[in-house]
């Protein structure tokens, strides 16, 4: 009794810190991950440099430009990688364990092996975090300025009506107001704008008809942070309900309208003429509370890649507790059935998220469904194979 008392306790010690063990498992995955993090950002810095680098070849003093472009571009590839590397690392690394016994002897010495990948897991957590991180704050940001050296050397990089120094049109959701930017800046100040107001209006036939209610027409509009716009050298022409035509026209050297009549701001305007895929889930997040009235089809869309931004930095962490089971369930078969498994796994559940977010953007499935389920199949198969392993 008192043997079994003691064996009892010493698998309970298991579980706590045990740095000679903790911090060789840390160095033996580190190892693989380093060099995979290398070696596939490479591989995409040279698919980079092969499909864009023509663009740059045909511009002059456009070196400086190409260097920033492909700089920039890593931070993307780096946030696509960062599952299939944890993965990758954490099959070779308890596998190779496994082929020289050292987890059998784990074992014998009474720590599973699920202790033995704490330190992977804890790692895995912190990658994760760093991927939300990156998905957030870096990439988002990272891939706009792309855009913006594609414009700035006469080349569109991107097919979104991104930014500086270009015409943008954007329609209100409610379609009461329609804009057009014949220059869309970074900061308050556009110019060469144009601005029509529309009204709802009951036709003969009882149906409700969108009709123009006035034109603006300006050199220049600011925004003014919760105030409204101010119009400079601004032409002003109201339609007359009788006839439709316009009246004439009225000149204003300055021309305000508060936020009440137009509640459109920049950043707003911006966000909705930029590709969902750049923007990150905080940004779609107030879009979506900003504008209520957005037709189905888009709401769909930017629901869609709004969970699918919450949801797939979490298959950084589910890769490594996926890991431990195909690890264990291909211990005898050696390293390459484990690499193998992981990587069919890990190209299943990329194929499946590319077609869930294709029908969640068609609107044939619910956004919720289609951004988050690839990643909660992930995580539940993690859960039956490790059930499995015992």
């Amino acid at each position: 009794m008192e043997q079994q008392k003691t064996i009892q306790s010493t698998a309970r010690r298991t579980f706590l810190w045990m740095p000679k063990l903790d911090l060789y498992v840390v160095r033996e995955f580190m190892i693989p991950f380093s060099v995979l993090i290398f070696a596939f950002s490479l591989l995409f810095l040279i698919g980079d440099v092969f499909n864009d680098v023509d663009k740059f070849i045909e511009k002059e003093n456009a070196t400086a430009a190409a260097i920033r472009y492909f700089m920039l571009k890593m931070p993307g590839n780096l946030l696509f990688v960062m599952p299939i590397t944890v993965l990758l690392s954490c099959m070779y690394t308890l596998a190779n364990m496994g082929r020289r016994l050292e987890i059998t002897a784990m074992r014998a010495s009474g720590i599973s092996l699920f202790r033995c990948s704490v330190p992977i897991f804890v790692i895995a957590f912190l990658v994760m975090l760093l991927n939300f991180w990156f998905s957030e704050a870096i990439v988002p940001k990272c891939a706009m300025e792309t855009v913006r050296i594609m414009r700035s050397i006469g080349e569109d990089g991107s097919d979104s009506a991104y930014r500086n120094n270009k015409s943008v049109q954007y329609q209100t959701a409610d379609n009461m107001r329609s804009w057009m930017f014949g220059s869309f800046t970074e900061d308050s100040s556009q110019y060469n704008v144009r601005l029509k107001f529309f009204r709802e209006e009951k036709a003969a036939d009882g149906s409700i008809q969108r009709v123009q209610d006035r034109v603006l027409n300006a050199k220049k509009a600011e925004y003014i942070d919760g105030k409204g716009w101010k119009f400079y050298e601004c032409t002003e022409k109201t339609v007359l309900q009788e006839n439709g035509l316009f009246n004439l026209p009225k000149q204003h050297d300055v021309l305000f309208v508060s936020s009440d009549d137009i509640p459109e701001t920049p950043e707003m305007i911006e966000t909705a003429i930029t590709n969902p895929d750049m923007l990150s889930s905080l940004e779609i997040y107030h879009f979506l509370k900003q504008n209520p009235d957005l037709p189905k089809p888009i709401r769909a869309l930017y629901q869609t890649y709004l969970y699918r931004h919450l949801a797939f930095p979490w298959a950084c962490f589910l890769c490594a507790f996926l890991a431990l089971p195909l690890a264990a369930k291909n211990q005898r078969s050696g390293i390459f059935t484990s690499i193998m498994s992981a990587v069919g796994v890990i190209v299943a559940y990329q194929i499946l998220s590319d077609v869930f977010i294709m029908l969640g953007k068609s609107g044939q499935i619910p956004p919720v469904i289609a951004g988050l389920l690839p990643t909660v199949a992930f995580a539940a198969y993690g859960i039956i194979l490790a059930r499995k392993a015992g």
